[in-house]
């Protein structure tokens, strides 16, 4: 959390609508944070966004969409609540034709990785990786700190609820 990874994603969104290209930004249901239908940055940037349950819904809204084949942009915010479904929804639409972007985080408080991440890099033509600045030593913050004692791999949460941490400072959730 915290590295900037919805600011980029609206940033390409954007950039890739000034070109002329069509695009469609998709979002878990699963994040209540900020608003229901939109990408929202910790800093308040937004942008329209569909929210879908389950990644294969993807694959329903791009067809009741009808978006254009050769000008298509599937742009999937919070990754890692869609689980390993997404891995095969994603090389479907790429096989289709789509450049899709993927953002999430990769590793969860446990400091396990989030499934669908070992997959959708074997379908990546290309990879960035945004990290934050660790909210103990300021290194780059690879990891999530949970600051509350929930052991549920997800949790819904922001600024109060988890924190940037580098690989020393990182304490992995046990239980």
């Amino acid at each position: 959390m915290f590295s900037g990874k919805t600011t980029e994603l609206i940033h390409r969104i954007e950039s890739a609508r000034e070109l002329g290209f069509t695009t469609l930004a998709i979002k878990p249901t699963t994040d209540t944070r900020y608003a229901s239908h939109e990408l929202v940055t910790h800093t308040g940037q937004r942008i329209e966004a569909s929210a879908v349950l389950k990644a294969s819904e993807i694959l329903t809204l791009v067809g009741e969409l009808r978006i254009s084949q050769s000008m298509k942009i599937i742009a999937i915010d919070e990754a890692h609540f869609f689980g390993e479904e997404l891995s095969q929804v994603c090389a479907t639409l790429i096989s289709e034709g789509s450049r899709v972007i993927v953002v999430g985080l990769e590793f969860d408080h446990r400091g396990d990785i989030f499934e669908p991440f070992p997959s959708l890099f074997t379908l990546a033509n290309d990879t960035t990786r945004l990290v934050g600045v660790c909210s103990i030593c300021g290194k780059k913050a690879i990891h999530t700190q949970r600051m509350n004692p929930s052991m549920q791999r997800i949790v819904v949460g922001g600024v109060g609820d988890y924190q940037p941490r580098c690989e020393k400072c990182f304490v992995p959730s046990r239980g």
